[in-house]
């Protein structure tokens, strides 16, 4: 999700930040598809995956891209490497922060399911009573 990262803290810090973003938005977003997917007849699982690829690419999308074009974009001059870098909040946990991005989309998903959906009471009731 582009927004302004200044405000953030650098390494660990700053991946535990975007990790909490990442989690609240994968709360609301399967929130959201929960109410779309339950007018269309949706499974659970496909609510699921809709919810959580949602959330990757709100809110860790900038990281992601930024992750990928470093990685795979021949970059031919050292100014514009110089360039791209100084646009990126804190380039040296980037990957760190792209992995708790994912994981907070993740867990953020799971618990939207288990408080919106009734997942957890159901799991619940089945591991009582099997």
């Amino acid at each position: 999700m582009p927004f302004d990262r200044s405000w953030m803290g650098y390494g660990m810090e700053g991946a535990l930040e975007v990790g909490g973003i990442a989690l609240l938005a994968g709360i609301v977003i399967y929130l959201l598809v929960h109410l779309l997917g339950k007018a269309n007849g949706w499974s659970t699982g496909m609510e699921l995956t809709v919810a959580v690829l949602l959330a990757f690419f709100l809110a860790g999308g900038e990281d992601i891209w930024n992750s990928f074009y470093f990685n795979f974009v021949p970059i031919q001059s050292p100014q514009l490497l110089r360039v791209k870098l100084a646009a990126v909040h804190d380039p040296d946990s980037m990957g760190l922060r792209v992995l708790f991005e994912m994981l907070g989309a993740l867990v953020g998903a799971s618990v939207g399911w288990a408080a919106f959906s009734g997942g957890l009471k159901d799991l619940i009731h089945h591991i009582r009573n099997p």
